[in-house]
């Protein structure tokens, strides 16, 4: 497969992935967004159904209190009194007294009506309490309905005891619950389980969901169980609202990604392109020196015109050709063009020719020998390459980069800090490196008129490059004023649009025969 395509192919699945990654998060979110929702409403049930059945057993609770009244009192003289309270409290199926295991008045059928045991259906539970309660499946008198027993047994053998009718929590079950589809279950004290089952005819692809809650006063434990369809519903309403937006999501970063993709493979393509189409071509900013008042040297710069004319900014194009590993080439295609534009050059030996070096380039083990076969190409010429570095592009490899530069520097190429001031570390690689000029970058050249000529950092960085024997100049002059301070401040050489604009192969030339040549105004007369 041509690589171009296999590019487009790549840049299909990725625009394709970067759709379905916010509806896949989105799923994946409203998903837990629903089961979140689900437990919530089930935690709301179960503290309702807790809430009731406490109130429930308050109310047990306060009878048997009650009840303390009739202590050692025969059943014949209380049992209408627990008739009326047992039918004036709700809740209550049956109240009564104790003695041992014995019933010994009931408020539903009298006097002796059996054992503890044969009342609850069951053995007694063994608690070790004098306090407790207990759900049953139903009692001797109604046996096919559920209740919950609460006694109070005192230590003289006597004792109280309450029965309230599980059908009180079953229709509070059920009106709690039955929206939802809920299985309810509840038990106090470990006992008969209290139950209510909806039925959910509704096919879910989602599992019930079991939620558990118990009683922080009472022995009392619930658990609810949502249907599938329950959480499946809670995921439709979820997704209705927050998929829209989604969706919403996903078209933009499909757009974001296709537009980057563009960007990414068409800065590629493009500039080979534009190798290939010779689209590319060099401009020339003439360097100015102040002591022979003339033209001494060029920085080549190049530029990029589209067939329909249009010009690609220089820090665009040599950024994208830096970050799509292009800017080796980009560099041979310079150092062609440059040699190719020498060759119609009259310029005396000696004249500067400065180049920009790419931090990338500079690292390749291939750097030296690019130079100097550049520099075998215009050796005719017998000019003064001078290469210019960015302290960014010194970071790396330091000891590598010195020894390439030295190299090079024994071969009559000269070498140069551009922009300095403006990266990390400048004074270390003043000391590391051997060098030949130093540019001084265009803020510091701008604060010779905004600060009213006090320029104490510019004043140090000339007089440190003196002491170390820098040659120095200043780039972005763009007045007389900064012209002059600079002069006056020991700067030979000037560059920027007070002495000369960059200019293209055919301009130069007819350039330097006219003005090359010429002092600039005052330095005539000095």
């Amino acid at each position: 497969m041509p690589p171009l395509k296999q590019k487009r192919d790549l840049g299909w699945l990725l625009i394709v992935l970067a759709g379905l990654l916010p509806l896949v998060l989105g799923i994946i979110g409203t998903a837990i967004e629903a089961k979140n929702s689900v437990q919530h409403q089930q935690a709301l049930a179960a503290n309702t159904l807790l809430s009731q059945a406490e109130k429930m057993s308050d109310s047990a609770w306060n009878m048997i209190t009650s009840l303390r009244q009739y202590h050692y009192q025969p059943c014949d003289k209380i049992e209408k009194q627990l008739q009326l309270a047992g039918t004036l409290n709700a809740y209550f199926r049956s109240i009564g007294t104790l003695r041992g295991d014995n019933v010994n008045c009931s408020s539903a059928y009298g006097n002796n009506p059996g054992t503890l045991q044969q009342m609850i259906r069951r053995a007694v539970p063994v608690t070790g309490k004098a306090w407790w309660s207990l759900s049953i499946a139903g009692t001797a008198g109604v046996p096919d309905r559920s209740a919950i027993v609460f006694v109070r047994q005192l230590p003289d053998g006597e004792g109280f005891w309450a029965i309230i009718d599980g059908q009180y929590l079953l229709d509070f079950m059920s009106a709690v619950g039955s929206s939802q589809g809920y299985q309810m279950r509840m038990q106090f004290s470990g006992g008969s389980v209290i139950s209510l089952n909806h039925p959910d005819n509704r096919t879910s692809l989602f599992h019930p969901m079991t939620y558990h809650a118990s009683s922080s006063r009472y022995p009392i434990d619930v658990t609810l169980v949502a249907p599938g369809s329950e959480l499946g519903n809670a995921w439709q309403r979820v997704m209705f609202i927050f998929m829209p937006m989604a969706a919403i999501f996903s078209l933009l970063l499909m757009l974001l990604t296709a537009n980057w993709l563009r960007r990414r493979i068409s800065w590629r393509d493009e500039i080979r392109r534009a190798i290939q189409a010779k689209q590319f071509h060099m401009n020339y900013q003439p360097i100015y020196n102040s002591e022979k008042q003339c033209c001494v040297g060029v920085e080549a710069l190049m530029r990029w015109r589209r067939p329909n004319g249009e010009l690609v900014r220089p820090d665009m194009f040599i950024n994208a050709a830096e970050s799509e590993k292009m800017i080796i080439p980009l560099t041979h295609h310079v150092l062609h063009l440059i040699a190719e534009d020498v060759q119609q050059w009259a310029v005396e030996p000696g004249f500067h020719l400065a180049i920009n070096v790419a931090a990338e380039h500079l690292q390749h083990p291939d750097f030296v020998k690019d130079v100097l076969t550049f520099a075998r190409r215009i050796a005719d010429k017998k000019l003064t390459i001078t290469l210019e570095l960015t302290e960014h592009s010194l970071i790396k490899d330091g000891p590598g980069v010195a020894a390439k530069l030295a190299s090079l520097r024994e071969r009559g190429i000269k070498v140069a800090i551009d922009d300095f001031g403006t990266g990390h570390c400048s004074l270390s690689y003043l000391q590391t490196f051997e060098l030949d000029y130093l540019k001084i970058d265009r803020g510091f050249i701008n604060a010779i008129e905004q600060l009213n000529g006090e320029t104490p950092v510019l004043d140090a960085i000339i007089a440190l490059s003196h002491k170390i024997q820098l040659q120095v100049l200043g780039e972005g002059v763009e007045s007389a004023l900064q012209y002059l301070y600079l002069r006056q401040h020991g700067v030979m050489f000037i560059q920027g649009f007070f002495y000369a604009r960059p200019m293209d192969n055919d301009r130069l030339r007819n350039w330097l025969k006219i003005e090359g040549k010429t002092p600039l105004e005052g330095d005539a007369v000095d």
